[in-house]
């Protein structure tokens, strides 16, 4: 939606633009009324009256002309200046209108804490940025192109412009107070110097960072990434799943992870469904029973998964279990538990 001083300008601007049609459209039926006068005449003689660049007259004016001619020329002083008065005080209010913005932008990234960076808006960004939305977590977006910035500021989202390979660009960000930050910039050697310095500023956060060459993941995670990805790699494996596993492939796809009300997967903090001062089992919970939710996977303190855990499993504190289920279900999970998965 635009600032309604710009939407003010613009009706100014409009107006302008309108006097100074009229005021044109007035010289050239005027002069064209007098004797001997063409249309070309009459365009000629309004363009140079209202310009006063000071060519002579075309024929020679009678007094009726000459007194029509004065009230051309006050006229035209008053609306084109008028109209250069508007047209500067837009360039100039437009300039501090996007300033203003920009710091009220900053201001709240500034607020931020627990945040995720996303570095590049390209395809991936954007696709990570949708997800991100979708799940109500908070991100900021780094990106070095001004258009894209300008083209998608007005979805909601909080950029900051500049490279992101500069510190303190990555500053602004609020990186120091970030918990994750996704480098998903289109060329490696960029994602490497990201990755490196964001993990130099911020040694506890988690670091993502997309690949194009298999070569590159291992310099990514020895410059500080916890998880690389790569997207041809990972578009190559599913199509060609496709083929050999079509139907589980399906079924995997129609699986939602994030999303307001068809979520069929979560992963759960074990202390938001006990007192883990006692320790309990999976069996113990009975979360099968109690929201029809089944427990898939365990993740304990250390990080080790074990898929499809035996019931006997102990939750111990620290640790996480991934549940699946029908988005009624998970809904009926969180709501026993008043877990909040924003």
């Amino acid at each position: 939606m635009d600032n309604p001083f710009i939407k003010l300008f613009r009706s100014k601007i409009n107006t302008a633009i309108i006097l100074l049609i009229l005021l044109l459209v007035t010289g050239v039926v005027g002069f064209k009324l007098m004797p001997e006068y063409s249309w070309i005449d009459a365009v000629y003689m309004t363009v140079i009256t209202i310009t006063t660049v000071g060519f002579g007259e075309v024929h020679p004016l009678d007094p009726e002309a000459k007194i029509f001619t004065i009230f051309l020329i006050l006229t035209s002083v008053i609306i084109v200046g008028y109209a250069l008065k508007i047209i500067t005080e837009y360039i100039i209010s437009k300039n501090d209108i996007s300033e203003l913005k920009h710091k009220k932008m900053q201001k709240q990234i500034d607020a931020l804490s627990d945040h995720i960076i996303i570095c590049g808006f390209g395809r991936n960004g954007q696709q990570s940025a949708k997800k991100l939305r979708a799940h109500n977590r908070l991100f900021v977006v780094v990106e070095s192109n001004k258009e894209l910035i300008d083209k998608h500021e007005g979805k909601g989202f909080l950029f900051v412009w500049g490279n992101a390979n500069d510190d303190q660009v990555l500053h602004a960000a609020g990186i120091e107070r970030a918990e994750c930050l996704i480098s998903a910039l289109p060329d490696d050697s960029d994602n490497v110097f990201v990755v490196l310095s964001a993990r130099q500023m911020n040694a506890s956060m988690r670091i993502i960072s997309r690949a194009s060459l298999q070569s590159s993941e291992s310099k990514l995670k020895f410059a500080g990434a916890n998880n690389v990805i790569l997207p041809d790699q990972i578009g190559g494996n599913h199509m060609a799943s496709l083929v050999v596993v079509p139907d589980l492939l399906e079924f995997i796809d129609n699986l939602s992870i994030v999303g307001d009300s068809t979520i069929n997967i979560e992963e759960i903090a074990v202390e938001k469904l006990y007192d883990t001062s006692e320790i309990k089992t999976i069996q113990d919970l009975e979360l099968r029973k109690i929201t029809g939710c089944n427990v898939i996977g365990y993740k304990d303190e250390t990080g080790l998964y074990t898929i499809n855990p035996e019931a006997s499993q102990k939750l111990v504190p620290n640790s996480k279990v991934i549940v699946l289920g029908r988005p009624e279900q998970i809904q009926n999970l969180n709501s026993t538990y008043n877990i909040d998965m924003n």
